[in-house]
C-alpha cells in the first residue's frame, strides 16, 4: 500500500541508465578504437623517424674509426641483423617474432623492423628499432568518460522520475488513507454486529438465519483482517512468540464452524500436543485463516475439511486437506487479485498474502491438487 517516491525512482533510473549506456556503448567503443588507431600511428611513425636516424649514424661512420658507437636511447632499443637472422648487435630484452619488413607488436613490445641494403651497415640486413609503449591513458580516459555517463544518466534519471512520481505518491498516500479509514469504519459495525449476535443467540437461542448472519460476518472479518495486514505492511513490527501451535489451530478451527456448518462441512482436526514454535501470531493467523476459509470456499456442500499438525523428524507439519472442486492452475493462486472461480467471492489477495509470509519466514510449502477431487495444502516450518 506505501508507494514510495525513491524507491520508485531509483529502481527504474537504474534500469534506465542501464539501457541507455549500453546504447551509447557502440559510440565510446567505435571512438576509443580509433583513439588507439591513432596511438599506434604514432607509435609507428616514432619509430620510422627513429630508425632513420640511427641509419644517418651509421651512414655518418668513418671507417678510419676502429670503433662504432651504435646511438642508445632511453625510450627506444634497437637491434642488427644478418641474412640469416643471426643477431650482430642487440640491445632487446624480448625476441621479435617475424622479420618482415615494416610494424609489428608482441605484448607491450612495439617494433619496427627496416630492410638495409645487402654488403653495408657493417654486413647487416636487418635494423630493428623497439619500445614500449601501452594505451593505458586511452583505456583510463575511456572508464572516466564511461563512469561520467552513467552517472550523469543516473542522476538526470532519478531526478526526472522521482518528479514525475510525486503525483502518483500524493494519490497513493490520500488513497492508502481512505482505506484505513474506510476500515475503521467497517470495523465497528462489523463488531458489533458479532458482538449482538452473540448475545442475541445466549438469550433466544441459535438459529439458521442467526448462523448465516455470523458465518457472513466471519467471512468478512476473514477479509477485513487481510485487508489490514496488508495496510499495516511495512509499518507494524511484528512481534514473535512461543506459540501453542495446537492450541492456537484449534482456536481458529472453532471460529471458522459456523462458516463451515453453512455448507455442512465437517472440520475434522486432528492436531498434535505440545507443538510449540515461535512466530508472529498475526502471520500465523494470515497463513492459518487464509487456508482453511478457502478450503471451505472451494469444498462441496456437505463434505469435509482435514486439519492437521504434527512432527514429522526436526520439521513441523500444518496441513489442509478438502475435497472439493480442486484447483487448475496452481501456480497462479498465489498471485494477487487472481480468483480462479470468480462466483466464489473475494478479492484474490489471501493466499498473495499467505506466499509473502512464507518468504519472508522461510516456510515450505506444497500444493497437490487434482480437479473435482480435491487440494492439499502442507505447510513445513
Amino acid at each position: 500500500m506505501i508507494f514510495n517516491t525513491e524507491a520508485f525512482a531509483k529502481k527504474y533510473a537504474l534500469r534506465y541508465t542501464a539501457i541507455l549506456a549500453l546504447l551509447l556503448m557502440a559510440p565510446l567503443i567505435v571512438y576509443v578504437v580509433l583513439l588507439l588507431q591513432i596511438d599506434e600511428a604514432k607509435v609507428k611513425l616514432s619509430l620510422q623517424n627513429q630508425s632513420k636516424q640511427i641509419i644517418h649514424s651509421m651512414q655518418g661512420y668513418d671507417n678510419s674509426k676502429k670503433v662504432y658507437h651504435f646511438p642508445r636511447y632511453k625510450a627506444y632499443k634497437a637491434a642488427l641483423y644478418d641474412a640469416k637472422y643471426q643477431t650482430l648487435f642487440s640491445t632487446l630484452d624480448f625476441e621479435p617474432t617475424s622479420f618482415t619488413e615494416g610494424f609489428h607488436k608482441k605484448r607491450n613490445d612495439y617494433y619496427y623492423i627496416y630492410t638495409l641494403p645487402e654488403g653495408y651497415y657493417f654486413g647487416a640486413n636487418y635494423l630493428l628499432v623497439s619500445t614500449q609503449h601501452t594505451a593505458n591513458k586511452i583505456y583510463y580516459f575511456a572508464a572516466l568518460v564511461l563512469m561520467a555517463i552513467i552517472l550523469s544518466l543516473f542522476a538526470f534519471s532519478f531526478l526526472l522520475l522521482k518528479n514525475f512520481s510525486k503525483p502518483f505518491e500524493k494519490l497513493n498516500t490520500q488513497l492508502d488513507n481512505f482505506i484505513k479509514d474506510s476500515m475503521h469504519e467497517i470495523n465497528t459495525p462489523l463488531s458489533i454486529i458479532n458482538l449482538n449476535a452473540d448475545l442475541f443467540a445466549n438469550k433466544y437461542g441459535d438459529n439458521k438465519y442467526l448462523q448465516r448472519m455470523k458465518a457472513a460476518s466471519k467471512t468478512l472479518a476473514t477479509i477485513y483482517n487481510d485487508m489490514d495486514y496488508l495496510v499495516k505492511q511495512g509499518r507494524v513490527k511484528r512481534t514473535y512468540h512461543e506459540i501453542n501451535l495446537g492450541e492456537f489451530i484449534q482456536n481458529r478451527v472453532d471460529y471458522f464452524q459456523e462458516v463451515a456448518h453453512l455448507k455442512e462441512i465437517e472440520l475434522q482436526a486432528n492436531l498434535e500436543d505440545d507443538i510449540v514454535h515461535t512466530f508472529s501470531k498475526t502471520k500465523l493467523q494470515r497463513i492459518v485463516d487464509n487456508t482453511i476459509s478457502n478450503a471451505i470456499k472451494y469444498s462441496h456442500h456437505q463434505s469435509e475439511v482435514d486439519i492437521s499438525l504434527y512432527k514429522e523428524e526436526d520439521k513441523i507439519v500444518f496441513m489442509v486437506e478438502d475435497y472439493g472442486i480442486g484447483i487448475e492452475n496452481v501456480d497462479k493462486i498465489f498471485s494477487r487479485y487472481y480468483r480462479e472461480n470468480e462466483s466464489k467471492g473475494g478479492f484474490g489477495i489471501g493466499l498473495n498474502i499467505v506466499k509473502q509470509i512464507i518468504d519472508e519466514e522461510g516456510v515450505k510449502l506444497t500444493v497437490t491438487s487434482e480437479v473435482r477431487k480435491g487440494t492439499v495444502f502442507k505447510y513445513i516450518f
